[in-house]
């Protein structure tokens, strides 16, 4: 099992930045696969970015590309969403998940592990 925590969530005004942070705990030694996603109020959950365990294989929905950016530190079992010019329609409970796949996923159902989510918040 892996437990996922999720922090650095907030609200911001829009063009602001903020930073998630998503601490692995449990079973880590597994070459394990990182993504973000997100889910709005009454929307599906959705695809943000995944790095797999290298950091060679990084994913981003088409939404966030030049404005987020994800990475790892498997030293200290974290992964990082760094979101700049954060627009409202970036509104959501973002969580983080592990996939036991060498390669990055968009796909929900690679994910066996997932954090409760941090909620992020952009006024306009």
């Amino acid at each position: 099992q892996v437990q996922l925590v999720e922090s650095g969530g907030g609200l911001v005004q829009a063009g602001g930045s903020l930073r998630l942070s998503c601490a692995a705990s449990g079973r880590t030694s597994g070459p394990y696969t990182m993504g973000w996603f997100r889910q709005a109020p009454g929307k599906e959950r959705e695809f943000v970015a995944a790095i797999n365990w290298d950091g060679a294989d990084i994913v981003y929905t088409d939404s966030v590309k030049g404005r987020f950016t994800i990475s790892r530190d498997n030293a200290r079992n974290t992964v990082t969403l760094q979101m700049n010019s954060l627009k409202p329609e970036d509104t959501a409970v973002y969580s983080c998940a592990a996939s036991p796949s060498i390669k990055s996923s968009t796909y929900t159902r690679a994910y066996a592990f997932w954090g409760q989510g941090t909620q992020v918040t952009v006024s306009s």
